[in-house]
C-alpha cells in the first residue's frame, strides 16, 4: 500500500513538474477547460432559474387553481377570440360550488377598470370584482385590515381593498383603511390593502387594482348581468382532474349543450399549464447545457493537440526512462495522469468562474427576471465531464507514448 501511495507522488510530482515547465502553454490549454465548465455550469443556471421563477410565479397564484372562461361566439361565420360570450352566470357559479364536490370554494371574477380618487389625487386602475373568498383561492393575505364577506357580497356593498400600488399612489404610506374613496364618482369605503405580490413575469403589476364584491362591479360599474369567469380551488392536487370533469359536466347540462356540440366555455387546470411551463423551461436547460458542452469537446481536443506536442518533445526522455525500467504502463500512466491534473485543474478553476458567470448574469437586465440557481448537481456534472474529457482526449497521446520503441527514442533528435 505504501509503495503504492509513493509511485502516485512521485507521478503527480513528475505531472506537475513537466505542466509547469511550459506555464503559458498550460494555461492556454486549460483555457479551453475552463471556459467550457464555466459555461455548463451558467447555461444550466439559467435554465434551473427560469424554471424555478416559473413555478413560483404558478404557486403564487393560488392553490389547486381552475380557471373557468366563457368560449368564443360565431356570428355569421365569423369566430371572435375566447371569452367574448356571455354565457356564464351568477347562478353557474354558485351551482359549481353547490354540486361539485370535487371544488372547495369558488370567486366569480367581473373586471372593469376605472379612476379611484381620494381627496386631491387620483389613480386610474384595474377594478376586479371577486368573491369572498378570492383571496384564499389566490393565496393572496390582506396585509392591513379585512376582506369583504359573503354578506357584502350579497348586498353588492360598496367597500373596497387596494392593492399596495394603489394605497401607495393614493395615501403616500398612510392607513387607508376606513377611509372612504371614489371610483367613477360612487364612494367606496376602504376595508383594508392587499400584501404586494410584484410584478408577473415584467408584463403588469398586480398590486395596481382594487378588488370590489363582484355583484357590486356588475350592478353599480358595469352594468351587466353575467360574469367574466370564475376563480375555482379543487379540493387537492389529486382532484384537480375531477372537480374539471364535474365543472365541465355541470355547465354542459345547465347550458343545454347537446352532445357533439362545442361548449359554450372553458375550463382550464392551471397544474397542467405549470407542468408544461416546466416541461419547457427543461428542455431549454438541456438545450443550453448541450450547447456550452461544445466548448468542453473543443477544450478536449486542445489537451489532445498539447499533450501529442508534449510527447513529441519529450522522445528522448521517454526513451530514457524506458532504458532504465520503466514499462510502458508506467509512461501511459504518466502522460495520462498530466491530462487529467490538467483537466481537473481547469475543472476546479471553470467551477468558480461558472458560478461567478451565473451570478453576474443574474444582474444583467434580460436576465434579472429569474433568478440564476447553481445547482451542486450542475457543478458536479460540468466537473465529472471535464475529468472525462481530460481521460478520453489524453488516452491516445499517452498510449502514444506508450508504444515507442526504446532503441528508437533515444536516437531521436
Amino acid at each position: 500500500m505504501k509503495s503504492i501511495l509513493l509511485h502516485f507522488v512521485q507521478t503527480m510530482r513528475v505531472a506537475l513538474r513537466a505542466l509547469t515547465r511550459n506555464k503559458m502553454r498550460t494555461f492556454l490549454t486549460a483555457l479551453g477547460i475552463i471556459i467550457g465548465v464555466g459555461a455548463v455550469i451558467a447555461m444550466v443556471s439559467i435554465g434551473e432559474g427560469a424554471k424555478r421563477g416559473i413555478q413560483e410565479r404558478f404557486n403564487s397564484m393560488g392553490t389547486n387553481l381552475l380557471f373557468v372562461y366563457p368560449g368564443n361566439q360565431n356570428v355569421q361565420g365569423v369566430r371572435s377570440q375566447a371569452g367574448s360570450r356571455t354565457s356564464l352566470k351568477e347562478d353557474d357559479a354558485k351551482a359549481i360550488v353547490q354540486y361539485c364536490d370535487a371544488v372547495r370554494a369558488i370567486s366569480p371574477s367581473v373586471n372593469s377598470r376605472g379612476q379611484v380618487v381620494y381627496a386631491n389625487k387620483n389613480w386610474n386602475t384595474q377594478i376586479s370584482g371577486t368573491g369572498a373568498d378570492y383571496t384564499d383561492i389566490r393565496s393572496w393575505p390582506v396585509e392591513f385590515g379585512t376582506y369583504f364577506d359573503e354578506t357584502q357580497v350579497r348586498a353588492a356593498a360598496k367597500v373596497c381593498v387596494l392593492g399596495s400600488e394603489v394605497s401607495k399612489n393614493l395615501f403616500e404610506g398612510a392607513d387607508p383603511v376606513g377611509l372612504v374613496i371614489r371610483i367613477r364618482n360612487i364612494p367606496f369605503k376602504v376595508l383594508g390593502v392587499l400584501k404586494s405580490k410584484g410584478e408577473s413575469g415584467g408584463f403588469f403589476n398586480r398590486d395596481d387594482m382594487v378588488a370590489i364584491p363582484y355583484t357590486t362591479c356588475m350592478r353599480r360599474l358595469a352594468g351587466i348581468d353575467y360574469i367574466n369567469s370564475c376563480d375555482i380551488s379543487a379540493v387537492s392536487s389529486d382532484m384537480m382532474a375531477e372537480a374539471k370533469s364535474q365543472i365541465e359536466v355541470l355547465l354542459r347540462d345547465r347550458h343545454r349543450i347537446m352532445p357533439g356540440s362545442d361548449d359554450d366555455f372553458t375550463v382550464r387546470n392551471m397544474s397542467d399549464v405549470a407542468e408544461s411551463a416546466a416541461e419547457s423551461t427543461k428542455i431549454m436547460t438541456i438545450l443550453l447545457g448541450s450547447i456550452a458542452g461544445i466548448s468542453l469537446l473543443v477544450g478536449g481536443i486542445g489537451i489532445m493537440n498539447i499533450m501529442l506536442v508534449s510527447v513529441t518533445e519529450r522522445i528522448r526522455e521517454i526513451g530514457i526512462r524506458m532504458a532504465v525500467g520503466a514499462r510502458g504502463r508506467d509512461i501511459l500512466l504518466q502522460f495520462l495522469t498530466e491530462a487529467v491534473v490538467l483537466s481537473f485543474l481547469g475543472g476546479m478553476i471553470g467551477v468558480a468562474f461558472g458560478y461567478g458567470a451565473s451570478k453576474f448574469m443574474g444582474k444583467i437586465p434580460i436576465f434579472s427576471q429569474f433568478q440564476t440557481v447553481v445547482s451542486l448537481a450542475s457543478v458536479l456534472l460540468a466537473f465529472l465531464f471535464s475529468a472525462l474529457v481530460g481521460i478520453f482526449f489524453g488516452f491516445y497521446p499517452a498510449w502514444k507514448a506508450s508504444k515507442l520503441d526504446p532503441i528508437d527514442a533515444l536516437r531521436y533528435e
